[in-house]
């Protein structure tokens, strides 16, 4: 694993725990899957504009790919995964090498899961 691979799955982990919160950007108030992103890659460069519920995923991806972000066919840890945990629903999580960090709805926490996602993944993307 390279060092910049190593930062950003460390800023990933470092929100685990952190409760969720719809629009949340800051740890200490609660995040949500564009905010864990916004503390992993840096907050100039994740996406705007889109919308993770009844979005196009296209369009979601074509905002991920102008916050400087290159799509990739094998994801590997540090990558940005764009899920489908439903119909016409979006989720971000960052890929770790023990699993995926994400900021959990349900469990209304950011929370690292082992293994590889189960929901349908739509796209791979790594930061420049």
């Amino acid at each position: 694993m390279t060092a910049h691979q190593a930062a950003i799955i460390a800023a990933a982990r470092g929100c685990v725990g952190a409760r969720f919160r719809l629009h949340g950007r800051l740890v200490e108030s609660g995040l949500d899957c564009v905010g864990v992103a916004a503390i992993a890659y840096g907050k100039d460069r994740v996406p705007a504009g889109y919308a993770l519920r009844g979005g196009d995923a296209r369009g979601v991806g074509a905002a991920i790919e102008a916050a400087d972000f290159v799509r990739v066919d094998a994801p590997a840890p540090a990558d940005l995964l764009l899920l489908a945990p439903g119909p016409y629903q979006h989720h971000l999580a960052i890929l770790t090498d023990r699993g995926f960090v994400h900021a959990d709805a349900g469990l209304r926490r950011v929370v690292e899961t082992p293994d590889f996602p189960r929901w349908p993944l739509v796209g791979a993307w790594r930061a420049h």
